[in-house]
């Protein structure tokens, strides 16, 4: 569940000086950390190693990933003239360093490449409050109190969004995956009047393209039936939420990734099998699952341990099925 870079000895040396985003500015090195987690874990597939704000950042919004911190505007979005600051972006010229580090991936991977982008609420959650929030209130203040302002907000969030995702398609990516790590922070009906439809904009435009989608939010587990119903083909779920549950709660009608506790791989290894195999009998032998984290690898998580989590589920799995 990305950032499994971060975890890495061989991540650091290849990252280099500098933030994120010049690394992800660069086609060699982002492919190379790209291809690390699968060459030492062996797992099913790749996940582009990008970032969410990417778009944000070569509209020229103004926007940075801060070591230690996350996402930082100098400027916060605050009234309808910062629009003009979020222009549509050209992905031949503003993506052309993606394209080329999916094209690098996709002649050496031996397994398929997840592309992905964020969300509008969460996007809009960065650019609003200026940074990471705990309580996202400028965030949800804007939305409720100018919605017509809010809409255009998503709506240009969302352009970005299909712009980027049908790049990666377009340049090789089999799969994409729709980040709204925060929706979480928000009301059901808040959620289903504000989001939803600039979600399902997006998700739509990953349809007519024909490619598998995966939608994933943190703490959603009061929104996991209308992720289902926004339009993607799997839903992730985070720790917090059993599986059966979340089974219920999307009707069957998605497949469904998760959802191990990323902190849990801290503990000894005889306590992290039983979790994974925990995680794998929740699941019930239903066909529609990936296993997955809940969230991000932490950095300090052995590596070690990571890769005889991806060797149980395989062994379990080959096992369930002869």
């Amino acid at each position: 569940m990305r950032q499994a870079g971060r975890s890495l000895p061989e991540y650091f040396p290849v990252r280099g000086e500098g933030t994120i985003l010049d690394a992800i500015n660069d086609p060699d090195r982002a492919a190379e950390i790209t291809l690390q987690p699968v060459r030492r874990y062996g797992v099913d597939a790749a996940i582009l190693f990008s970032d969410i704000v990417t778009p944000v950042w070569v509209s020229g919004f103004g926007i940075d990933i801060t070591p230690g911190v996350g996402p930082e505007c100098e400027r916060p979005f605050r009234a309808a003239a910062d629009l003009d600051r979020l222009r549509p972006i050209d992905p031949s010229a503003d993506l052309a360093f993606q394209t080329k580090t999916i094209e690098l991936l996709v002649e050496e991977l031996p397994v398929p490449l997840i592309g992905f982008a964020g969300a509008p609420f969460t996007l809009a959650a960065y650019l609003v409050e200026g940074r990471p929030s705990r309580d996202h209130g400028t965030v949800k203040s804007l939305m409720l109190s100018d919605p017509e302002l809010w809409g255009r907000l998503c709506a240009r969030l969302a352009d970005l969004a299909i712009t980027t995702l049908t790049a990666q398609v377009a340049a090789g990516a089999a799969v994409v995956q729709l980040f709204d790590s925060w929706a979480g922070a928000l009301h059901p009906e808040h959620y289903r009047r504000f989001v939803a439809p600039y979600s399902e904009r997006i998700l739509a435009a990953m349809a007519d393209l024909g490619v598998p989608t995966i939608h994933f939010g943190l703490n959603t587990s009061e929104l996991l039936d209308q992720f289902a119903a926004a339009g993607a083909d799997v839903v992730g779920v985070d720790w917090r939420t059993p599986l059966p549950v979340a089974r219920e709660r999307t009707g069957g009608s998605v497949a469904l990734q998760g959802n191990l506790d990323p902190a849990l791989c801290l503990a000894p290894w005889e306590s992290v099998a039983a979790e994974v195999r925990r995680v794998l009998a929740e699941n019930g032998g239903h066909p529609g699952h990936i296993f997955n984290l809940g969230h991000g690898v932490l950095p300090q998580t052995d590596p070690e341990t990571l890769g005889r989590v991806v060797e149980l589920v395989h062994d379990e799995g080959r096992a369930e099925a002869g």
